[in-house]
């Protein structure tokens, strides 16, 4: 039984230690057969960028041939190896946890992690030069980025060697300077004469030299617009057909890692199924036909199951929500908030795609929507005539998007909820077969509050998110919106949710908005409801269950409702 990796992104001791690792190495000979040496590829956070670059390292890096069968041997790469292997001085920086106060800050601290990775890397080699002290004190006293790359170069030209390099989380300062809406600190430090454009500038000239391949990562292409003129000979090949599923695992893999951390067969299908359901979904190219699991989650998820025979209580863990929180800052435009509302309430968007981002146009709806795409909270779907569109992946992004809505609406209408009433209305339902007091709940403390310039948006999906948004942190029920049947598609459908197996009634409700101009109708539409409620009960899987339960809502304006049981 292989150990779970939860968290790691160190090859060498995966391999070393027992480990499980998720065969990805029949990549490598994919990127170092396409057309160009120096790689740019983005992913969402979590998502295994950090231990593929770490299998890159491993194999390419000439200290490790020695190691190679060990470390390789039974891995496709290693049965298959490329001419390249074990040939480079691998280069890795890290731009993450870089000072971002100001200017001066960011520019020393970039400066320092560049110093600090070159020494690493001198002392990794340190058996191929001659006086490393001495070209350490050199570099340290370098005034400028672009000195201390071209003092590496030489040094690296003198033994003969080649560099790789890999550089990750190269966008993480830029995402959090624009997190602070400071453009003008932005401009300074990618054009012109700014010293990132100086650091990608000069790696381009040592292109000619000694730095033989680049491969580079991030979560957004967002300084890859500004940066082309200093840097324009990286292909992204974020969306590349190839690609898709190079990183994340894919429904075949999740059925191995099943096994291989000792899953029992009977309960292998019931956790596919879950997991499919909260964290697959992704699709990277719109030609690409495999879906991915986000694999972080999937690692997480199963590390709860093998340790303590249960699903984790928080089904997305704490470090991956910190990532998502940028969402908030993001909407602090409010085209950006209007928009986002809108996606949540359709559960998506027709779009496109933009493949590079200018941080002047990053409030436009096209470049806001492919940040999204970027981050992981929107993921291909389909083609739509000319257009993609582009969906909610997976049930934990769901649940992202639905608390994005409850802390709006606390912080814009100072909506502060009696959580222990609202617990009591939700346990009515699961346990007691009553849903009126949980509508009652809402309506009086969320419907009503709401001001009357949100009734021109105000109609059935803004009603169906609200519904859903409160009921999610309760944990009973897991809502499905749109759920397919024989009968056709249901509003809502609350499933009870697997870490409270013991949830008495599930829920089939059926929703309508009137606005009150319209009153007249209500008793007409309370008959169509009726009438699809009972073609929903008559489907396939629902008929013969009585422990699920149905109710019509009929909202009428935002201050009046029936319901019908």
């Amino acid at each position: 039984m292989k150990k779970i990796p939860y968290g790691m992104s160190n090859f060498r001791a995966m391999r070393e230690e027992g480990y499980l690792y998720v065969d990805k190495t029949m990549y490598i000979e994919k990127i170092e057969n396409l057309n160009s040496k120096y790689l740019f590829f983005i992913r969402p956070r979590r998502f295994g960028k950090s231990l593929f670059l770490s299998t890159l390292e491993n194999y390419y890096d000439i200290n490790n041939e020695e190691d190679f069968e060990k470390l390789f041997g039974d891995l496709y790469i290693g049965k298959k190896p490329t001419k390249l292997k074990n040939s480079y001085m691998v280069l890795e920086l890290d731009f993450s946890g870089l000072d971002t106060g100001n200017r001066e800050r960011l520019e020393k601290s970039f400066k320092q992690n560049l110093i600090d990775s070159i020494s690493s890397f001198l002392n990794k080699y340190r058996n191929m030069f001659k006086d490393i002290d001495e070209i350490k004190e050199h570099i340290k006293k370098k005034s400028d980025i672009k000195s201390i790359i071209n003092q590496l170069i030489e040094e690296v030209e003198k033994v003969g060697k080649k560099i790789y390099l890999i550089i990750d989380e190269y966008d993480h300062f830029a995402n959090d300077i624009i997190a602070m809406g400071d453009s003008e600190f932005y401009r300074e430090i990618v054009r012109a004469s700014g010293f990132v454009r100086d650091f990608y500038e000069t790696l381009k000239i040592g292109t000619k030299r000694v730095i033989d391949r680049i491969f580079i990562t991030g979560i957004s292409p967002i300084m890859l617009d500004d940066l082309t003129s200093g840097f324009n000979i990286a292909l992204n090949v974020t969306m590349d057909l190839s690609l898709n599923e190079m990183l994340g695992f894919t429904e075949e893999e999740v059925v191995k890692v099943l096994e291989e951390v000792g899953i029992e067969e009977k309960e292998r299908e019931k956790s596919l199924e879950e997991l499919k359901e909260l964290y697959d979904g992704y699709l990277f190219s719109a030609e690409a036909e495999k879906r991915i699991y986000n694999p972080d989650m999937v690692l997480y998820y199963l590390d709860s199951i093998v340790r303590y025979k249960k699903p984790p209580r928080n089904l997305i863990d704490d470090n991956v929500k910190t990532d998502y929180g940028r969402l908030n800052r993001l909407t602090m435009n409010e085209g950006n908030k209007v928009l986002l509302e809108r996606i949540i309430k359709e559960e998506g968007i027709v779009a496109e795609i933009v493949t590079k981002f200018s941080f002047d146009r990053m409030y436009d709806e096209e470049y806001f929507v492919s940040l999204l795409f970027y981050m992981g909270l929107l993921t291909i779907g389909m083609q739509e005539k000319t257009r993609l569109f582009l969906k909610i992946p997976n049930y934990v992004i769901k649940t992202i998007m639905w608390e994005y809505i409850e802390t709006n609406l606390k912080k814009e209408y100072k909506i502060n909820l009696d959580l222990n009433e609202l617990r009591k209305t939700i346990e009515e339902m699961a346990y007691e077969g009553r849903i009126k007091p949980y509508i009652e709940y809402i309506s009086q403390n969320v419907l009503k509050v709401l001001s009357n310039r949100d009734i021109i948006n105000f109609d059935e999906k803004y009603i169906k998110v609200i519904l859903i948004t409160y009921l999610v942190n309760s944990k009973a029920y897991r809502p499905v919106s749109e759920r397919e049947t024989e009968g056709g598609y249901i509003d809502i459908y609350l499933e009870r949710d697997i870490r409270i197996p013991d949830i008495k009634y599930e829920w089939l409700i059926e929703l309508k908005y009137v606005k009150k101009s319209e009153k007249d109708k209500v008793d007409k539409i309370k008959e169509e409801g009726i009438k699809q409620l009972k073609k929903y009960r008559e489907s396939r899987g629902l008929k013969e269950r009585e422990d699920v339960k149905q109710a019509l809502l009929i909202f009428i304006g935002k201050d009046e409702y029936q319901v019908i049981e």
